[in-house]
């Protein structure tokens, strides 16, 4: 008991993560996660990947990055707009 004491004492705490704040206009940001969103919505589960070549099919200039998708992705997934699910297929996560 006492190792075990001493083990959950000595672990750090999980960081607390502070919701995701684009530096992006409003506007910018309803036009990125609008078709961000249709993307998703039309193609089905998409990796990243595969998320981020249909965003540059489609053009969208405000996206500037594929990191900047990333950011855009996690912050929809903060807003419940959009969910993470594994199929398991691969080592891919895929969005919904």
């Amino acid at each position: 008991m006492f190792g075990s004491m001493i083990r959950y004492f000595s672990t750090k705490p999980k960081p607390k993560m502070k919701p995701i704040e684009l530096k992006t206009s409003p506007e910018q940001t309803q036009t990125i996660s609008r078709v961000t969103f249709d993307i998703l919505k039309e193609h089905g589960p998409l990796t990243i990947g595969d998320t981020w070549e249909r965003v540059k099919e489609v053009g969208l200039r405000a996206l500037t990055s594929k990191r900047h998708m990333k950011i855009v992705l996690r912050w929809m997934r903060g807003r419940q707009n959009i969910r993470l699910i594994c199929n398991h297929v691969g080592p891919h996560k895929q969005f919904l």
